[in-house]
């Protein structure tokens, strides 16, 4: 039967316990609009405090909440919105906390290729512990000051990490490298469309 004359189906917005029926633990459209509403909050709330002390509590939320629940609320929205843009962000403050040496490793293995990123992250010495200063410094960047900076800054890192890791042989460091300069890419789309007004 052709579908050409049919009108445009609405969504369908079903209470939860419908939805536990339907064996969906939560409304997507819910979760759609927490996820965007939460960044925003989160942001707003951070870059409006002017307490260091609030500062702080942000730039450390995983330690306080778990990467796990950040995951849940904002990973699976597009890199190029919002809530993307602060899942990728901590998510990379996590890794160069946790694995400090081998972001160092890889941070001064891309330095050479990469020159004018290396200046723009400012990971000098690329040390563990100044991967772990800078990788605070990143996320504190988010509520003080120009956060286009600072996403361009993280999209910096990405690149200079990104060459290194491709410097070392085997499948799980090109595949990080790959991964790496689509964040650095994506980051830096959300720079400007922060600067024009658009990131939602």
């Amino acid at each position: 039967m052709p579908t050409e004359n049919r009108p445009p189906r609405r969504p369908a917005f079903h209470d939860p316990a419908m939805l536990e029926l339907m064996g969906q633990g939560s409304d997507p459209i819910a979760q759609l609009h927490a996820a965007h509403e939460t960044a925003a909050v989160l942001l707003r709330t951070g870059r409006a405090a002017q307490d260091p002390s609030v500062t702080e509590r942000l730039v450390d939320l995983v330690g306080e909440i778990g990467l796990s629940t950040l995951a849940d609320l904002w990973s699976t929205r597009p890199a190029r919105t919002l809530p993307g843009a602060l899942w990728r962000l901590y998510f990379l403050r996590e890794w160069m906390r946790i694995d400090s040496h081998g972001v160092a490793r890889c941070y001064s293995s891309g330095v050479r290729f990469t020159e004018p990123n290396h200046v723009v992250a400012g990971i000098e010495p690329p040390s563990p512990a100044d991967v772990r200063r800078v990788a605070d410094d990143l996320m504190r960047g988010v509520f003080v000051g120009d956060f286009a900076v600072a996403l361009e800054r993280a999209a910096a890192f990405c690149r200079v990490t990104s060459a290194g890791s491709a410097e070392f042989a085997g499948m799980e460091p090109l595949a990080r490298a790959a991964k790496l300069q689509e964040m650095a890419d994506d980051l830096t789309v959300c720079a400007r469309l922060w600067r024009a007004g658009s990131l939602n």
